[in-house]
């Protein structure tokens, strides 16, 4: 019988993950044992993500606040510190402030807006307007801030972020001044040692400011590339996907992670005969229509995965060939000549406009994003995902 089932994401829960397990063992008994309980069965090209959380859990990839703090001391000195574009978020920032604030005399914090990074907003846009207010231009002191929008909070966890992150510095013992604007180069009109916390447009700011005349000029990924005083680390990212674990810790992006994938392919093979692509993913990419967030904190989707995820789909719009590769044909004729397109199609399908309207995006940040939302953030319990049938196609 033809197979009328396409692609397929299960959660599936592990035990809890502790500094020392082995996490390539656990992600491998795991999945072997759902598919005995649930009756499915592995295949080649099957997708095993493990979420970025449980790998660090299991390295001990962890930090103090005044590991933190030791070591922006030791880059910036006594200097007034420029903290720029950091994002809005409780879980993925302020526990980091509070360290920077800890190893800084002076703070000037120096917020984007309407929003930050990845969309999360102090204000409406429309506000923007109403108040004519151009973002791109415009450099608003605090006071003016208030003056023209007021004491909003985000609509979905009720904190004035504003307040929030003044209160975290001034509580480390900390001096600390707000300013908003969307030049990285307003900084300098306030300090010449800067620390960006942005992600995604990091490399970027620090070519700005550089050129600018900044003097000492780090990111969020430089802080914690090494140990410091036994911490954890990230020699890619440093700070960069960290996570609130307690109120005076933060849990790293993991590292080395290309092993461990590795590991956990090698262990699918011995006990399921089965070629499985495995990955480590983190935040997806996806805007919610709502909120505005983009969701994606971390520095990319996938710190690691196995060789055949690399690129990205090469796919065909089924509804592109209906219309106008094949308008006249019908039912099982039309159904086997579009089978007939797709087995012959080119490996490259770029610029051809059978491919338009598919998703140009590489193969870990769909999956990546797939297994995100699959896996949830809250108490789920399914931090590993099988994705089955991805690979295949109408033909299949």
């Amino acid at each position: 019988m033809e197979r009328l089932i396409g692609t397929v994401s299960r959660g599936v829960r592990a035990p809890i993950i502790r500094e020392g397990d082995d996490i390539a063992e656990i992600v491998v008994d795991s999945i072997i044992n759902a598919a005995k309980s649930e009756g499915f069965a592995l295949h080649d090209r099957d997708v095993v993500a493990v979420t970025e959380a449980v790998v660090a859990r299991a390295q001990g990839n962890y930090a103090t606040v005044e590991q933190i703090a030791d070591d922006v001391r030791s880059k910036f000195g006594e200097d007034t510190i420029g903290v720029i574009f950091p994002i809005l978020s409780r879980n993925r920032f302020s526990i980091c402030l509070k360290g920077i604030a800890q190893g800084a005399k002076k703070i000037v914090l120096m917020l984007s807006y309407p929003s930050d990074e990845v969309g999360n907003h102090l204000l409406d846009l429309d506000l923007l307007d109403e108040k004519g207010i151009n973002p791109w231009k415009d450099v608003l002191s605090e006071e003016r801030y208030r003056e023209l929008f007021g004491y909003g909070t985000h609509r979905f966890t009720g904190v004035d972020y504003i307040e929030y992150y003044k209160e975290l510095i001034k509580n480390a013992g900390c001096e600390v001044q707000v300013v908003f604007s969307n030049d990285c180069r307003t900084i300098l009109d306030y300090t010449k040692s800067v620390l960006c916390c942005d992600i995604h447009s990091r490399n970027r700011s620090k070519r700005l400011l550089k050129a600018a005349g900044a003097e000492k000029l780090f990111g969020l990924d430089d802080i914690l590339t090494a140990s410091v005083n036994g911490s954890g680390y990230n020699e890619e990212y440093g700070l960069l996907g960290s996570n609130k674990a307690t109120e005076e810790t933060v849990k790293l992006f993991p590292r080395s992670c290309k092993s461990v994938v590795e590991n956990i392919q090698k262990g699918l093979l011995a006990r399921s005969g089965k070629k499985i692509e495995v990955m480590i993913y983190g935040d997806g990419a996806f805007k919610d229509p709502v909120g505005k967030i983009w969701e994606l904190a971390d520095p990319v989707v996938s710190p690691a995965y196995t060789d055949g995820l690399e690129g990205q789909p090469n796919e065909v719009k089924l509804k592109y060939l209906a219309d106008n590769e094949f308008p006249d044909l019908e039912g099982e004729e039309l159904k086997n000549a579009i089978s007939e397109f797709i087995r012959n199609k080119d490996k490259d399908l770029v610029g051809q406009m059978a491919s338009q309207g598919t998703t140009p995006r590489r193969l870990t940040d769909l999956i990546g994003s797939l297994c995100d939302l699959t896996s949830g953030s809250g108490d789920k319990g399914t931090p590993i995902v099988l994705v089955q049938g991805y690979f295949d196609n109408y033909t299949n």
